[in-house]
This record gives structure tokens, C-alpha cells and sequence, in this order.
């Protein structure tokens, strides 16, 4: 934990000379994911955002009733807080989707050890609360599947290759 820290604290201190690139707009881990990268981006893949968005935003269901649900809906919460306070700096590190991605894995990571230590979805019974669980685990494995990747990729940009 103490490293990645101390890998987003450089991250985030990198020097400022990421500005003379010229990274393309999209998803990757060093293109600029804004309004117009989101436009670059396969249809595919933003299908998965909006579908993956909604069910986040749906845990709020569950959160009065579930803690697992408040860890999951806090967490992305507080990540997607974290790109919009990042957002402030103006600084083109923070606008790549490798960024993103180490948010994501940063922020994620507590409510995903909650689902997969409780396996809320492993209920004998079936409910909308256990089916939610399943498909949320699966969400974020699956976006772990690119966003680990992805927030290597970007450190490694950041950090060294700056």
C-alpha cells in the first residue's frame, strides 16, 4: 500500500513537461479521455461506461438496508469525486484514461475485497440485493481486466518516461 502511494504521489507531482506531448483523444491509458475522446471511443466500449455507470448508481437501492452497498456506491463515489477534484489542476496527466484507470483501482479495490470476502451473491436465496452483487463483482473484474493495465501503463509514462 505504502508504494502505491508513493507511485500516485509521484504521479501526481510528475513534472510538467507531460504538456509537450501530443497525446490522441480516447481510452487508452495515454490518450485523453474528455468529451472528445469519449466521442473516439468504440461504440462497444461505451455501451460497457453507461452500463457499468447504471449499475453503480443503482446500489443506492440498497444502501440503506446493505453496507456492501454503501462500500460500493461509496467507493465509486469518492473515485469519481477524485477525478473531478483532479480536474481543477488543469494538468494533462490527469486527463489520460491511465489516470483513470489508477482510480479506479485505487478506489474500487475496498468494495471489491467487501464482495468478494462477504459473497453477498453466493445467497441460497436469490434477490435483487444478491443478483446486484454478482453482476457489480463482475463489473469491476472485468474493468480491473483493463484498468490494471492501463494504471501501470500510465505510472510507468509518468514516472519515467516524463
Amino acid at each position: 500500500m505504502r508504494h502505491l502511494l508513493a507511485s500516485l504521489l509521484l504521479a501526481i507531482t510528475a513534472p510538467l513537461c507531460a504538456f509537450a506531448y501530443d497525446y490522441p483523444k480516447g481510452h487508452r491509458a495515454l490518450e485523453i479521455f474528455d468529451a472528445e475522446g469519449m466521442a473516439a471511443t468504440p461504440t462497444g466500449v461505451k455501451i460497457w461506461i453507461v452500463v457499468a455507470t447504471a449499475f453503480f448508481v443503482a446500489g443506492l437501492i440498497f444502501v440503506r438496508r446493505h453496507s456492501i452497498a454503501r462500500w460500493v456506491t461509496g467507493c465509486y463515489f469518492a473515485g469519481f469525486m477524485a477525478l473531478v477534484f483532479s480536474s481543477v489542476f488543469n494538468m494533462v496527466q490527469f486527463q489520460l484514461a491511465g489516470f483513470n484507470a489508477l482510480m479506479h483501482i485505487i478506489f474500487w479495490t475496498p468494495a471489491l475485497y467487501q464482495l468478494l470476502t462477504k459473497r453477498p451473491f453466493l445467497s441460497k436465496k436469490a434477490t435483487f440485493f444478491s443478483v446486484w452483487t454478482g453482476v457489480i463483482t463482475v463489473i469491476i473484474l472485468i474493468s480491473y481486466f483493463f484498468d490494471i493495465p492501463y494504471s501501470f501503463i500510465f505510472l510507468k509514462h509518468v514516472i519515467f518516461d516524463l
